[in-house]
């Protein structure tokens, strides 16, 4: 390997470095308090990089912190299909993505205060965990285990009931979190086409072994 093309990918490694730095920075600002008044000086120090850095990757702090909201997304979705890549049915998808979103309040706090404070925003964004839920909701209405209905309809329902779980883990502690998610999981079956009495039996079904441990 030449002189040049080693310095280069070193050039590379350390703008990456840097980028990572700056998106886990906004990551921890957003989990912490929300990005409100926060300065580019005092994200750059949290980042441990110079605030000249800053220009070279972001050109502002808007473009940073949806940035890193995306990060964040993309890491939810990636942790919902890594542990239910052994479920095929839609609607066992739903549920237990939902009791998983519940207990990751406990494992995955910083990350799941994102998406209580942005995740809304970014319901129907093409990245992260939106495309995941769009496509096993059109699954489902493509296969009829879900009522026909617009795919962006559904995952504007199911979206924002499973917000609103997130939401009560942080806001209401004192609930269970089990309890709760399994019974909002019911009621978005429900809202799906579901029988009540099947919707019920799914969405209290045991995870499958492995899932959520």
């Amino acid at each position: 390997m030449s002189t040049s093309v080693s310095a280069a990918n070193r050039f590379e490694r350390r703008r990456a470095a840097t980028r990572k730095a700056l998106v886990g920075a906004a990551r921890q600002i957003l989990a912490e308090a929300g990005e409100a008044g926060v300065s580019i000086q005092a994200i750059a120090d949290r980042a441990d990089v110079g605030f000249g850095s800053f220009y070279n990757h972001f050109e502002s702090k808007t473009q940073l912190f949806d940035a890193a909201v995306s990060d964040a997304l993309e890491e939810f979705g990636q942790a919902i299909d890594e542990r239910l890549r052994e479920i095929d049915d839609p609607a066992e998808l739903v549920a237990a993505g939902f009791r998983l979103t519940a207990r990751m309040a406990d494992s995955h706090p910083d990350l799941m205060r994102i998406l209580r404070h942005r995740g809304l925003a970014h319901i129907h964004s093409d990245k992260g965990s939106a495309p995941r839920a769009r496509r096993d909701l059109e699954r489902g209405i493509a296969t009829g285990r879900f009522a026909r209905v617009d795919p962006t309809v559904a995952l504007s329902a199911v979206g924002g009931t499973l917000l609103s779980l997130v939401e009560l883990r942080f806001s209401r502690p004192d609930l269970d979190g089990e309890e709760a998610a399994a019974s909002l999981a019911e009621m978005a079956l429900r809202m799906l086409g579901l029988p009540e009495g099947e919707a019920r039996e799914i969405a209290w079904r045991p995870l499958p072994s492995g899932v959520g441990d």
